[in-house]
Parts: C-alpha cells; sequence; structure tokens
C-alpha cells in the first residue's frame, strides 16, 4: 500500500468540471469528480481566461499534446460554457498531473450577466497554480477588461475574520501569465529593445495624480501587481489568415505562421519547464483529489450566497484528508503487522521488533499527508488504533501460541499407555517418561510465547494423574509417597513462578512497546513540526520580499501614500518571521 503515487494514464478529450447551463447556475459535474478522485498525484493546474471568442483553446490544446480537444471555436459565438477540465500525465514529471481548466470567454453580450462572468474568473483563480490571461492587440487595451481584478477581496476571503489593517496575502494566488494574441507591434520602448515581460512590467507601472481617471486606470495594475507577483508575459504574432482560421482545428503547423508557432512552443516550454504545482498554505501539495473537493466547497459556498473562503476550504480540506490518511495509515498498519508476523510469534520481542517497523511506516505515511492537525487530533485517533489494533494482535498471538502448545503436548503424550503405570514401581517409569515429553516439549521451536503457561497446565493435570499412580505404587513405602508428593508440589511452584516471571516480563515488554511507540510519535511530530515552521517561514519571507519589492516599485512611481499604507503589513510579516525565527514551536502545533 505506503502512499499511493500511480502515475495518471490521462484523458482521451476534456470533459465539463464546472456546467453552466444558465447564467449564475454553476455545477461541479461528478465525472470530473471521479477522475479528479482518481489521481493521487500533486497537480499542476493551469486556467485560462480571456474575453470570448481571443483563441485561448489553441494553446490549451497544444498544452496538452493534441491539435484538438478544447472547443476551438471559429465564429463569434463563444463555444465553451462553464470550466472544462482536461487532465494529461505532465511530460516532464513522473510524479505530477497536469491538469488544464478552459473557462467560457467573458464578457458574452449573449450571457449579459456580469456576476456570472466575475465567478467564472475567481473559480479559476482560486483553482489554478498557474493562471493564464488571453488578450488581443495590446496589454494597454485590455487592462480595462481586468477590471475583475479589481474585486478580488470582495469575493474572496483569505480568513474568517480579517484583522484591521490585514490585506489578502498574494501567498495564495497563482502565476500570473498575460498572452497577447495578434500583437503586431515592435517591442520597443524610447527606441531600445525591451522583452515581453518588460513590457508587461511597464505596462503595469501607476499613473501620476490622484484624479478619478488615474484611480479608475491604476485600479487593475496595482491589484496584479499585488496578487500576482509572479508574473510572465507572452506576446504572439497572428497565426494565419482569417480564411484558414475557419477551419482552425483542421490547421497543421506548416499552415501557421512560423513566428507564430516558435512563440507557441515557448509558451508551453514555459509552463512545462517553470510552472509549479498547487500548493496552499504552509506548502501543501495539493493532489487531483483534493482540487476536486476545494472545487465543490468554492462551487457551493458560491451557489449559498456566501463568499469562499481560503481558512474554511483549508480547515474543511483537513479535516477531508487527514480523517482519510488516518484510515489509510491504519489500513497501512494493519497489512504490515499481517505480512511480517507469522503466528505464533517465538518471542514477544519478535512480535514487538516488528510493530516497531509497521508503526513507524505508519506514521510517516500519516506524517507526509496530514496537514493543518490541529491539537493532534487525527495523530491521536491513529496511534490509539493502532495500539488497540497490536494489543489484539498480542492476544492474538497468545491464542495461536496456547492452541500450539496444548496440541503439541497432547501429541507427545497421548503415545503413552496411562493405564500402564498403575503398578509397583510405575510412579518412577511415569517420572522418567515426563522428564522426557518435557525436554523434547521445550526443544522444539516455535511454541510461541504461551509455551510456559501451557507447559504448567500440562503439569497440573499430570500432577493429578501422578498422585493417582503415587497411591498405587506398592513398591513405595507410606514416608517415600510423601516425599514423592512434597517433590512434585515443589516442582509445580517451579513451574508457577516461572510462568509468572515470564508474564511479568512480557507485560514489562508491552510497557516498552507503548513508551517507545510514544517516542516515535514525538520524534516523527518534531520533525515534521520543524518541515512545516520552514515551509511558512519561507513562504512568510517570501511574501515580506514581495511586499518590500512591491513597496519600492511604489517609491520609484512616486506613490508615497500608497507605499506607506504597505508598512503595517511589512511589519506584521516581519514580526511573524521574527517570532517564527526565535520561537520555532510557537504556530499552531501542541505537542502531547
Amino acid at each position: 500500500m505506503g502512499e499511493p503515487q500511480g502515475r495518471f494514464v490521462g484523458m482521451e478529450k476534456p470533459v465539463c468540471l464546472i456546467s453552466s447551463t444558465t447564467p449564475g447556475d454553476l455545477q461541479v459535474e461528478k465525472e470530473a469528480l471521479d477522475i479528479l478522485n482518481s489521481i493521487r498525484q500533486p497537480v499542476l493546474v493551469v486556467a485560462i481566461v480571456d474575453m470570448y471568442c481571443t483563441g485561448k483553446s489553441y494553446l490549451m490544446n497544444r498544452l496538452a499534446g493534441k491539435q484538438k480537444g478544447f472547443s476551438l471555436g471559429s465564429t463569434i459565438q463563444s463555444e465553451t460554457k462553464g470550466i472544462w477540465m482536461w487532465c494529461v500525465p505532465h511530460p516532464r514529471r513522473d510524479d505530477q498531473t497536469l491538469v488544464l481548466l478552459d473557462t467560457e470567454g467573458l464578457g458574452d453580450v449573449e450571457k449579459g450577466d456580469q456576476t456570472h462572468d466575475t465567478w467564472i474568473f475567481y473559480l479559476a483563480v482560486l483553482l489554478s497554480s498557474t493562471f493564464v490571461y488571453n488578450s488581443m492587440g495590446t496589454i494597454n487595451k485590455s487592462l480595462m477588461s481586468m477590471l475583475y481584478v479589481t474585486e478580488l477581496t470582495d469575493h474572496i476571503k483569505v480568513k474568517l475574520s480579517k484583522e484591521e489593517g490585514e490585506e489578502m496575502s498574494s501567498g495564495f494566488f497563482p502565476t500570473f501569465v498575460w498572452e497577447v494574441r495578434d500583437f503586431c507591434l515592435e517591442l520597443k520602448i524610447d527606441g531600445k529593445a525591451i522583452t515581453a515581460d518588460q513590457y508587461l512590467e511597464d505596462s503595469l507601472k501607476l499613473i501620476k495624480g490622484n484624479s478619478i481617471y488615474a484611480e479608475y486606470c491604476n485600479s487593475p495594475r496595482e491589484c496584479i501587481r499585488k496578487y500576482f507577483p509572479t508574473r510572465k508575459c507572452f506576446v504572439f504574432n497572428p497565426p494565419a489568415s482569417n480564411e484558414k482560421l475557419r477551419n482552425e482545428e483542421k490547421l497543421t503547423d506548416a499552415d501557421l505562421e512560423t513566428a507564430f508557432v516558435r512563440q507557441t512552443l515557448e509558451f508551453c516550454s514555459y509552463i512545462f519547464k517553470q510552472s509549479k504545482e498547487k500548493t496552499m498554505t504552509g506548502g501543501l501539495r495539493v493532489t487531483g483529489q483534493m482540487l476536486g473537493n476545494l472545487a465543490a466547497m468554492y462551487v457551493e459556498a458560491i451557489r449559498s450566497g456566501s463568499v469562499p473562503c481560503l481558512e474554511n476550504a483549508v480547515a474543511a480540506l483537513s479535516k477531508i484528508e487527514n480523517t482519510a490518511v488516518v484510515e489509510e495509515s491504519f489500513a497501512f498498519y494493519r497489512q504490515l503487522l499481517g505480512e511480517r508476523v507469522k503466528l505464533p510469534t517465538e518471542t514477544q520481542e519478535e512480535l514487538s521488533s516488528v510493530h516497531d517497523g509497521c508503526l513507524k511506516e505508519a506514521l510517516q505515511l500519516f506524517m507526509n499527508r496530514s496537514f493543518k492537525d490541529e491539537g493532534q487530533a487525527f495523530q491521536k485517533d491513529l496511534m490509539e488504533r493502532i495500539k488497540e489494533e497490536y494489543d489484539g494482535k498480542c492476544s492474538e498471538n497468545a491464542v495461536a501460541s496456547q492452541l500450539h502448545c496444548t496440541a503439541l503436548l497432547q501429541q507427545l503424550w497421548g503415545k503413552l499407555d496411562t493405564a500402564s503405570f498403575m503398578r509397583p514401581g510405575g510412579y518412577a517409569d511415569n517420572r522418567v517418561q515426563l522428564d522426557s515429553i518435557i525436554q523434547t516439549y521445550r526443544a522444539t521451536p516455535r511454541k510461541g510465547v504461551q509455551a510456559e503457561q501451557a507447559l504448567e497446565i500440562f503439569m497440573k493435570d499430570n500432577n493429578d494423574l501422578g498422585s493417582s499412580i503415587l497411591k498405587a505404587d506398592r513398591d513405595l513405602t507410606e514416608q517415600d509417597k510423601k516425599l514423592k508428593a512434597e517433590g512434585a508440589r515443589a516442582e509445580m511452584e517451579k513451574f508457577k513462578a516461572e510462568v509468572a516471571r515470564k508474564e511479568q516480563e512480557d507485560t514489562a515488554k508491552r510497557l516498552e512497546d507503548a513508551e517507545r511507540a510514544h517516542e516515535e510519535n514525538q520524534r516523527q511530530l518534531i520533525e515534521k513540526m520543524e518541515r512545516d515552521r520552514k515551509a511558512i517561514l519561507e513562504e512568510s519571507q517570501l511574501i515580506l520580499d514581495r511586499r518590500l519589492e512591491e513597496q519600492r516599485a511604489l517609491l520609484e512611481e512616486d506613490q508615497k501614500k500608497k507605499a506607506d499604507k504597505m508598512n503595517g503589513e511589512i511589519e506584521m510579516l516581519q514580526n511573524e518571521i521574527k517570532q517564527l525565527k526565535i520561537f520555532p514551536w510557537n504556530f499552531g502545533c501542541v505537542l502531547f
């Protein structure tokens, strides 16, 4: 079993992930959820959004390695409704699955529903790790259509209760890729050649002044810079003549402009090489199964009239995932224990040693997959279930040993005719045979942990028979019989003492097992807490660096008031980083 990391085989064609049969009515489709539930690998999610009929689906098909799949649409009507999904193996990373999300074109006049378009836009942002915005012509011309981004804080919450002055963290948002189609200008500023990335950054510079027009123009620029600190730009020449584009799905690279083909290859190469897997706070890697749960939660929040909350989503996701990983880790422990233990074990130490190894591996699986286990509630549940299973296995081991030993003693004793000892001299012969049986029994391997207990019961039963034989032995005087009886009782007490000692040792061993299990649990918990701390510290440092960079940019653009407004968030991040460095364990985890 272990941690499931099987490579996803891929889909033949896209399916609808979130349907939009009527404006404003969003629904997650079961077929798509079933596909995502089967993907246990981390996913790299690329979502593309544009104004309708700007040719974005062609690029998504190329990312999937296909000529067709997502509907291209060669007319003025928007072909894609809702959000469509295509999952394919990542072409360069065996441990990841590429999930492509194609959204319906925004601003379709036939729908006339701005709210619906807004939610499609935000769902693409929420679900993706790379968010691609496709536009035509030039960036400046398209910036006003990006006004959706100015309302991010109204439509997405990071926390349930937002503290005063706290801003939405950019750590939750995907890499932003702006692709400009049918770009016919030269990439130059003041006569100097620039890159597409420099073109984007220049377009996002704020307009000076405090006029209403300046605020209107700056609003989308500020939001893109703030919420999408990792940005990339691609410009594309026209792909072919309008006549050819009417049959775009039938076109091959030979039918397209050479520059456009090259630019498409550069775009795909960037996505494959640079785009990262979908993560959530603390560096949690999102699997396909988790992505499906997130989509369902976000859509349900929208349908209920509330605002999707990332903190809520993470909490709900942690409950779903932690419950599942407890079941998987416990099943993994049971499987390993069943495979590695042959009952009865020779000693308690043998069973204990196997238990230690199985516990360690099951805990490792849990630690790798669990997240936000507040107060280690799920971890405690797993440890209790493992302890109960181990205790049950110890009892099962004892029963198996008892049955095996009893059968062996009956087999050895059953060869004798006990009636033949009821004669003069019979008691001595009986003792000789009994000693021989005990020696043979003790020399027989794999009797298990109940060997002495089974022998004690056997000796007690034989002691009663021995008393009868002793009375019938006419060769012995009454004094001899009395001495022999006392010797038999002393021997019986010796057996009882040995059994008591063995039981005490096994009990002590079980207590040691529990203590070692606790120590292993603590060791792995501390290691996980350290990994989590480093991930949070790295995430906080990255956000701080981005905020400082944005503040410097604002100062360079003579936007001092806006730069000063960022001081509160910067100070908060600096204090958080300081606390994580000084008090490494004070970040929500509780040792037990």
